[in-house]
């Protein structure tokens, strides 16, 4: 029995020495100011530096973060977009979160130098409909993707097969739209644990170009056969006419 609780109880000390942690961050002793961006709240204890900025109404990622920051919060924010390099100064980095944002776009080199340090990162419920595949290059953080409106194409098939999502958020990963119009409203997982490769499909718009190029041949043709009948019917009424004229 001890054994089958064992991972409950591992779990509930995990998630108990975090909230410590965290209480001691913001309960310890803040960080100068000048090393602290105006519009948030920073804390550090035992070298661990926390920076909070959730709801402040950001409309970007503040460029003066501390360098040693380790916690950094940026939800419930207007963030838009993650230029390239946007953490590149913070080698300490271990979680970020920029859910609830106004996100759409993520440049490729966004995680640029937090790759290898970073644990856990969450941009759920943004407006990313697609992100580039080099975004999340060397990435080994779990990813938090949920409520976002998705395009589920081979793009993001290719991005997602080389991410650790977060377990307890990714049935919320959704196709919001779709290359394929059944695939709309399904968790991504859901399509691709079905053996769909969304990188095998052909737009209809090929089918489209084929069937609009060969009726244009097959026009081509019947205009020529047309053309061809009525040349040859002219010929055959002059050579008639001539015969008549001719003295019996």
């Amino acid at each position: 029995m001890w054994e089958s609780r064992r991972p409950l109880v591992s779990a509930a000390v995990s998630a108990l020495l975090r909230v410590l942690l965290f209480s001691g961050i913001f309960l310890g002793t803040p960080t100068p100011a000048l090393a602290c961006p105006k519009s948030c709240h920073c804390a550090e204890r035992s070298g661990l530096t926390a920076v909070q900025c959730t709801s402040r109404n950001l409309d970007h990622i503040p460029a003066d973060l501390p360098r040693d920051t380790a916690v950094l919060l940026l939800a419930s924010n207007r963030i838009t977009a993650i230029p390239s390099q946007a953490f590149k100064e913070l080698r300490h980095l271990q979680e970020l979160d920029l859910s609830d944002n106004h996100i759409e776009t993520v440049d490729a080199g966004a995680f640029q130098g937090v790759a290898g340090s970073l644990g856990s990162l969450d941009l759920s419920h943004n407006r990313l409909r697609s992100v580039p595949r080099e975004a999340f290059a060397r990435l080994q953080a779990k990813v938090s993707l949920s409520d976002n409106p998705w395009h589920c194409e081979c793009s993001l098939q290719e991005v997602l097969r080389e991410l650790r999502l977060d377990p307890q958020t990714v049935n919320k990963v959704v196709c919001r739209t779709a290359a394929q119009e059944e695939h709309t409203g399904k968790p991504v997982v859901q399509v691709l644990n079905s053996g769909v490769n969304l990188c095998n499909f052909h737009p209809k718009t090929t089918d489209v170009a084929m069937f609009v190029t060969m009726f244009g041949w097959f026009a081509m043709v019947i205009g020529y056969v047309i053309y061809y009948v009525r040349h040859n019917h002219e010929d055959a009424r002059r050579h008639l006419e001539y015969l008549k004229s001719l003295p019996q």
